[in-house]
């Protein structure tokens, strides 16, 4: 069997395999079946290894065949193509990651365009994907909003003055969500969850009271 058929095969360690060896060999021809097969691949582990192996192949090849994955209707096809472009890590694809793929509707497309602007973006363009990012703030659960910190804390320090106008929402998911990602972004090491339980409580009952005002 060869590997473009491995790679379709039913059982997922033959497919695991084939990726393996496709990036074992990095054979630039194999480039198009392994991009194809990460907008099908259902199992996480083989397409951390399609990944993998289109790391492995020149960028000429690659990046072109994932940038036309990125107009997809499929979702997987956009977020996988969009996570081996923030491995491969070429910065002249900046101008494809879209404000349309920052705001996708699909969360793991979201998710992924994220990391992968934050992972690309020219210096003199993190104060506008800080502040293109901000829009997103309290969407989704909490894996979603800990993707979405993450992101925003990598910017940098262009990231506290994006975070302004989400302190002050109306929509109290969005202040918490914004307080959690001041929090981080000042102490890198402390936990979202615990971050975002204590934002929660702040906007829900206000600061806790001084010592001096306690009753």
């Amino acid at each position: 069997m060869d590997v473009t058929t491995a790679l379709n095969a039913a059982n997922s360690s033959v497919r695991l395999q084939a990726a393996l060896a496709a990036g074992t060999s990095a054979d630039p021809a194999l480039a198009g079946a392994l991009v194809a097969r990460c907008a099908v691949e259902p199992d996480f582990f083989v397409r951390d290894m399609l990944t993998w192996a289109l790391t492995r192949l020149p960028t000429e090849v690659t990046v072109p065949g994932l940038l036309l994955e990125l107009g997809s209707a499929r979702a997987q096809a956009r977020s996988q193509a969009l996570h081996t472009l923030s491995k491969i890590g070429d910065r002249s694809v900046w101008p494809a990651i879209t404000t349309a793929l920052l705001h996708d509707a699909d969360d793991e497309v979201a998710r992924a365009s994220w990391r992968t602007a934050a992972a690309l973006v020219p210096d003199q363009q993190r104060a506008a994907l800080a502040t293109e990012l901000a829009a997103e703030l309290g969407r989704g659960d909490r894996s979603v909003r800990r993707s979405l910190s993450r992101a925003m804390i990598a910017l940098g320090d262009v990231t506290e003055a994006a975070l302004q106008p989400a302190l002050h929402s109306d929509d109290p998911e969005v202040r918490a969500h914004a307080r959690a990602t001041v929090h981080l972004l000042h102490d890198p090491d402390a936990g979202f969850d615990l971050a975002i339980d204590e934002a929660v409580r702040i906007v829900a009952l206000g600061p806790r009271p001084t010592p001096e005002n306690a009753c």
